[in-house]
């Protein structure tokens, strides 16, 4: 029995062998389809609703039963941080997954195919169009959460209370989004066949590291702030990745000069970040908490403007290595031309003897002729 593609699998005419590598690779979307559905499917018997209920679900609800009761149109509910959010993470990291299969194959694949690129531009292309809908959805999300929540509007909310910052639907469901999001990069490594260790070491370690530190941030409840500093943070890698998908169909280069804005807006970004950690964890949480708070506020504040460091030298010295290889290109490129426009001497004496009939180029000249 023919297998037919499904999600994420380009057609071909071979069918590989069930349960192997290339199987699961072509697969891969219908069948974490197929156990995601499981969980849902649980949903629906009495017996499973609370085990499925765990990775569907949002838990550690903190609003209490009573509190709605008495405000039923009023407070809405709120979370906190637990044990049982790494649930939700797996099961909306198998719903990343799928998504990634069906953006890849309905728009990015489409688009590729009528624009025939290059291994490479084809590699970058595909991966700055996955990060672009990621931004482009957390950005959204984001800046629509801390609107909501007035963060912008009050700066304070960032530090008051702390630790204790109970989060709404919205915002909590965010960071689960956000871990699962950044969980499913590796196994999309072996999705998308990425086998070059130069390909693979800087996807891991923007999933390691992305993860790592949005789980940081959750568990010592710094939630307020890190939804803010992530939404400069996507805005700003936003325009970097536009800007990239830019350069791959601008084949002459004409939009290079536009690229500035890329430039600063990530200036903008870094400092904006730098400014509103100190505000929060220096002023806000350590110059009220005391103790264990104040100290882990300040270990915070180091790492963040470590973290900024690095990410400003990284900028820096890409730029740098961007600009020698343009000089270095700009100058291969003059001296071609330069080579095509001034013909070697000889070869045009050469032309000119050898468009002259055979007796005359045997013949001496009349000067000659007078000497002798």
């Amino acid at each position: 029995m023919a297998i037919k593609p499904g999600i994420g699998r380009k057609p071909t005419n071979k069918n590989p062998p069930i349960l192997s590598h290339e199987f699961v690779i072509q697969n891969h979307a219908d069948i974490i389809s197929c156990v995601a559905m499981v969980f849902v499917v649980g949903l629906m018997n009495e017996s499973t609703a609370s085990f499925a209920s765990a990775f569907i679900s949002l838990h550690h609800n903190v609003s209490g039963v009573e509190a709605s009761r008495e405000q039923p149109y009023g407070k809405p509910y709120t979370y906190v941080a637990g044990i049982k959010d790494y649930c939700a993470i797996f099961f909306y990291t198998l719903t990343c997954i799928i998504m990634h299969a069906i953006i890849q194959e309905f728009v990015l694949d489409k688009i590729s195919k009528r624009q025939h690129l290059s291994k490479f531009k084809l590699a970058r292309f595909n991966e700055s169009g996955q990060l672009v809908a990621f931004y482009l959805l957390s950005l959204i999300w984001g800046a629509h959460v801390a609107l909501r929540e007035g963060y912008v509007g009050q700066v304070a909310q960032l530090w008051e209370g702390y630790p204790e910052h109970p989060m709404s639907f919205l915002h909590k469901f965010y960071f689960i989004i956000q871990l699962s999001y950044y969980l499913h990069m590796l196994p999309e490594l072996y999705f998308q066949k990425i086998r070059a260790k130069e390909e693979q070491q800087p996807k891991i370690i923007h999933s390691i590291s992305g993860f790592t530190l949005i789980v940081l941030a959750y568990t010592l409840s710094y939630q307020r702030l890190a939804l803010v500093l992530l939404t400069l943070h996507y805005a700003s890698e936003l325009i970097a990745h536009i800007f990239q998908l830019i350069g791959v169909f601008d084949r002459e280069e004409r939009l290079a000069r536009v690229r500035i804005v890329n430039s600063a807006c990530f200036v903008v970004a870094r400092f904006a970040t730098s400014v509103i950690g100190v505000l929060t964890l220096y002023y806000g949480i350590a110059g009220s908490a005391g103790g264990s708070y104040k100290l882990r506020a300040l270990v915070s504040l180091i790492g963040l403007i470590a973290l900024q460091g690095y990410l400003v030298f990284s900028f820096i010295t890409e730029q740098l290595r961007a600009t020698r290889e343009a000089k270095r290109e700009a100058k291969l490129l003059a001296a071609q031309v330069k080579k095509v426009k001034a013909p070697n001497k000889d070869k045009v004496k050469r032309k000119k003897e050898s468009d002259l009939p055979e007796a005359d180029q045997a013949s001496p000249s009349p000067v000659k002729q007078k000497l002798k």
